[in-house]
């Protein structure tokens, strides 16, 4: 699973044109997600919830995709923190229910700057499961070339994904505080310049975790088209240390992951995503 005109490029296989897409729509063991969620305030104004995609996913979506919910099984103690991990087990049943098998190829994409679709894919990842891709630019890229899109919701046949868990690919606040005063250790955020200065609170969040650096998950994008920007361009955004330890946060595991994709197809090969994130380290 590639694009084409770039089968020599590290985002081979990871990453796939809407081009692409079109032309493997009725592939039998090609299985597609629309990850698309958001979040909100409670009612009770206290803190953000999770709000799921699936109502507009009903609305129109790319043919034969089903949806990936944020507010269900795809996340685990939904009480404190929003998208906490659910068990590895919970998440590949999950994946399972949702036509995901040993053997299936699969393309995610999502309506919010491929954010949700990368912690999907970091999250495949961490259960040991690799062919999955990243449709650029989205949903937004998909209909901007005025391809179908389809109210018809899919039949799903139960698939069993077999758990190869990689527990590396999350780390918990305790590794983070372990990790403070280790400077062989970087510790990327990647929400926006003006909530890592403290400058503006999104969702809450505000500030950061002392030591950190900042690369926003938003500067990986074209913001005009919103697909990942050039390999090069990529590339000088990071350390030319390959193998260098990488602790990535944001909110609650979305943004990162986005960054996470990036660096693995880039070739880093120690990366991290600290869960839940900025939202349980301001917690007091």
């Amino acid at each position: 699973m590639h694009i084409p005109d770039k089968s020599d490029s590290p985002f081979a296989g990871n990453l796939v044109s809407s081009n692409w897409l079109d032309k493997h729509l009725d592939d039998p063991d090609l299985v597609i997600l629309d990850c698309s969620n958001s979040a909100a305030l409670r009612s009770n104004a206290d803190g953000y919830v999770t709000v799921s995609g699936r109502d507009i996913w009903k609305q129109g979506h790319i043919p034969g995709s089903n949806h990936a919910d944020f507010t269900d099984k795809l996340s685990g103690d939904k009480k404190r923190f929003r998208n906490t991990l659910p068990s590895p087990a919970q998440f590949v049943s999950a994946m399972g229910e949702l036509g995901i098998g040993d053997d299936s190829r699969v393309v995610l994409y999502d309506n919010s700057n491929s954010m949700w679709a990368a912690r999907v894919w970091w999250m495949l990842r961490w259960v040991g499961f690799d062919n999955a891709a990243i449709l650029d630019g989205g949903f937004e890229d998909w209909k901007l070339w005025g391809r179908s899109v389809s109210i018809t919701l899919p039949s799903t046949k139960l698939q069993t994904l077999t758990l190869n868990c990689r527990p590396e690919l999350f780390v918990t606040k305790q590794v983070v505080m372990n990790s403070l005063d280790d400077r062989s250790i970087c510790l990327i955020d990647a929400l926006s310049e003006a909530q890592f200065k403290g400058e503006q609170s999104d969702l809450g969040l505000s500030g950061h975790i002392p030591g950190a650096i900042n690369i926003p998950a938003t500067s990986l994008l074209d913001p005009d088209s919103g697909r990942y920007l050039s390999e090069g361009h990529l590339a000088s955004l990071f350390s030319n240390n390959r193998s260098e330890r990488i602790i990535l946060y944001c909110g609650s595991g979305i943004a990162a992951s986005s960054n996470a994709f990036v660096m693995s197809c880039l070739g880093y090969n120690n990366v991290s995503i600290y869960m839940p994130g900025l939202q349980e380290w301001i917690r007091k």
